[in-house]
């Protein structure tokens, strides 16, 4: 009877061995296009990396020294204005460099910038939140694009076109709205109208402020919405969630340090608004908690307002005021990354 075992050729080499000449597998030898190719890419893939990675910590690097240059910049200036003031520069509420003897104090500035930015995120943050939800996840699709294109269009209108609106529009409709806060609200003392006058106070430019940064903090939360792993969604739906238990369970969580980024980068504006708030207030150097009356000021709107008429003197105090509203941002945006990352460590540490 013959054998049915297969008889292998000599020239061949056994299962699981190469070939001495590498000629069975080219890719496997030095010598085959395979390998070149490989070779080619891998080299071109590192040459491409250190090119990404220098550029990348050249760009950081000139980033920082951009701030310090500015930081330094400001300093200087202040310092000069400073030494020239005789009044308290952090709690003297005139405004005279010009005087003899010059007195400037930011008393004003710093509580009308922080009143008025705190009214504007107080207002936009829930309102853009809510829409950024409706268009993630409530809205039919041919509805949400439509919605999405014109919030982003409204953050791309340049500031004096909301200046103007609030000034023509805005302030005389806010007169109803203050003579009803006063009668229903004015035993808060914060909405008691105690001056007459049109509605160029603090709160309208609060207003007018949340209506800027609106589609800006609403954008980016919509973004992050968008980034929701759908498992995390399909596995609360699978147990039986309903839709706000969806968005209260998996989206609010997920997104929460960018909503925070998101209302950070809104703050930055209101902070450092200028045309829309000099055309809408109405200036003067007077603390009041009644922030329904007319007056107060801002950083940005007092040095657009003074700086061209200013002498060297008035604009180094200007300089010197712009520094304090550098160091504030610098202040509001370190502490939004203290709080993400104290929360990236807090879900890390829950995960």
């Amino acid at each position: 009877m013959a054998s049915t075992t297969p008889i292998e050729p000599h020239d061949s080499p056994p299962p699981g061995r190469q070939s001495p000449s590498g000629a069975g597998d080219p890719g496997r030898r030095g010598g085959g296009p395979t390998a070149s190719l490989a070779a080619k890419s891998s080299s071109t893939g590192r040459a491409g990396d250190k090119v990404f990675l220098g550029l990348s910590r050249g760009s950081g690097i000139l980033l920082l020294v951009i701030m310090a240059s500015i930081a330094a910049f400001l300093t200087y200036r202040a310092a000069i204005a400073l030494s020239e003031n005789e009044g308290n520069f952090l709690t003297t509420f005139d405004w005279n460099p010009a005087g003899n003897p010059p007195v400037f104090g930011i008393a004003v500035l710093l509580f009308g910038t922080v009143v008025s930015s705190i009214i504007a995120m107080a207002i936009a943050v829930p309102i853009a939140v809510g829409i950024a939800l409706f268009i993630s996840h409530y809205a039919p699709r041919k509805l949400a694009a439509p919605i999405a294109y014109v919030v982003d269009l409204l953050a791309a209108v340049p500031s004096i076109i909301y200046g103007i609106w609030g000034a023509l529009f805005l302030v005389p409709y806010l007169e109803g709205l203050n003579l009803w806060l006063d009668d229903y609200f004015g035993w808060t003392y914060i909405f008691e109208k105690t001056e007459i006058g049109v509605a160029r106070s603090l709160f309208t430019v609060g207003i007018l402020l949340a209506i800027m940064i609106l589609p800006i903090v609403t954008s980016v939360s919509r973004e992050v919405f968008l980034q929701v792993p759908k498992m995390h969604e399909e596995a609360a739906l699978a147990l039986g969630a309903t839709r706000w238990e969806v968005i209260r369970m998996s989206v609010l969580p997920f997104g929460r340090s960018g909503v925070i980024s998101a209302s950070m980068l809104g703050l930055g504006r209101a902070l450092g608004e200028t045309m829309a708030v000099a055309t809408v207030l109405s200036p003067s150097f007077i603390i009041s908690g009644h922030l329904l009356n007319p007056g107060g000021g801002t950083f940005a709107q007092n040095i657009a307002a003074k700086f061209d008429e200013a002498n060297e003197l008035g604009r180094d105090a200007l300089i010197a005021s712009g520094l304090v509203l550098f160091i504030l941002t610098l202040l509001v945006n370190g502490g939004a990354r203290m709080i993400i990352a104290r929360r990236k460590e807090y879900s890390g540490a829950n995960a």
